[in-house]
């Protein structure tokens, strides 16, 4: 593994608290592996075995319901983890994952790990703080379901995208359009529409990109009462 993808794991939220020795250790028998659009990393079902981290491009975790639909659990990109709680247990993975970009990650063994939590409490509390991290999202995720609109939704979508903090900006999207409706548990043409009511607070969407005309204005839409919002 090179020092560039040890790095990125190393200020990973499931290794940053861990004390530089022991994630040394860890990444010492980890694996970087690359997979291309569309790949696989694992499927719903599999032996949970590892964890990983995500080093370059998109993984979208996911699972299909029992009508053949598609339901996104979550999109993860550089630094952050996916699969340490099922695979402490030595459980199935509950859901697939898959890469919607390019992408490289890092492959840690679960059993390994374990034992270092078990023989040093600080790795339990790094573990901890990556699984409560993971449980805040899908609580956010859930808050926004019932307290904002599609449109309001997707403004904070793209805010989190934005590498400027304030007026002007352009971001890019970083993946497919009907994934970002899943993301955002919308389907493709409620998301279209919420693009189309953004136009009135300075936001265009382009094929891959997004330009906003001022992030305080996308930002006060944003965290505005959803019955005006609606109205917008």
């Amino acid at each position: 593994m090179n020092s560039a993808y040890r790095t990125i794991a190393r200020n990973s939220l499931l290794l940053s608290s861990i004390p530089t020795d022991l994630a040394d250790d860890i990444l010492s028998d980890a694996n970087a592996r690359s997979f291309s659009h569309g790949q696989m990393i694992f499927s719903h079902g599999d032996i949970a075995t590892s964890i990983f981290i995500v080093i370059e491009g998109w993984v979208k975790l996911f699972r299909v319901t029992p009508n053949g639909a598609e339901a996104v659990m979550g999109v993860f990109t550089q630094g952050r983890s996916f699969g340490e709680a099922v695979a402490f247990k030595g459980d199935t993975y509950p859901v697939s994952a898959e890469a919607v970009t390019d992408a490289k990650v890092i492959q840690v063994s679960a059993s390994k790990l374990l034992d270092l939590m078990q023989a040093r409490p600080e790795v339990c509390t790094a573990v901890l703080a990556s699984t409560f991290a993971h449980l805040h999202g899908l609580v956010s995720q859930i808050e926004q379901l019932k307290a904002q609109t599609g449109a309001q939704r997707v403004a904070e979508f793209l805010m989190s995208l934005a590498d400027c903090e304030h007026g002007k900006c352009s971001v890019t999207l970083p993946y497919d359009k009907a994934l970002i409706a899943g993301r955002l548990g919308m389907k493709p043409e409620s998301l279209s529409r919420a693009f189309a009511k953004l136009r009135s607070v300075g936001v265009t969407v382009n094929r891959n990109s997004a330009d906003i005309e001022n992030l305080e204005d996308l930002a006060d839409y944003a965290e505005g009462d959803p019955a005006e919002a609606w109205s917008k």
